[in-house]
């Protein structure tokens, strides 16, 4: 018997793994306040991580992150309302939420350099 993987299923797995994901970035939140908290020598320390390139990619992703799983939640809530299990809605549910998880992460960090809001 095979088994053929579907957008919908494999969108299910990501749902689960950014909402895993959403932990970890919690804990940068409170890095964030920790630091603040504790005075200009943490805060700097702190500046120096999110200000590196592996700190942009850290914070894209959990900003990517946090966008999927609010869109894919949305998905999961239609379904819950009783709406949208025939194929072409739920193919087009799925496909609205990877989509859309992407743009408003790229508008959001557009927006943010846009602003100057990263010096």
């Amino acid at each position: 018997m095979t088994y053929r993987w579907t957008l919908t299923m494999i969108m299910s797995i990501i749902h689960r793994a950014t909402g895993a994901a959403l932990y970890a970035g919690t804990l940068l939140l409170a890095w964030w306040l920790i630091a603040t908290a504790s005075g200009p020598a943490a805060y700097s320390y702190l500046q120096a991580f999110t200000t590196s390139w592996i700190g942009r990619i850290v914070e894209f992703g959990f900003t990517w992150a946090l966008m999927h799983h609010a869109l894919s939640g949305l998905r999961y809530l239609v379904w819950d309302l009783g709406h949208g299990f025939g194929p072409s809605e739920r193919e087009w549910l799925t496909r609205a939420a990877v989509i859309g998880g992407f743009v408003i992460t790229l508008a959001l960090w557009i927006g943010v350099f846009a602003l100057g809001a990263t010096r």
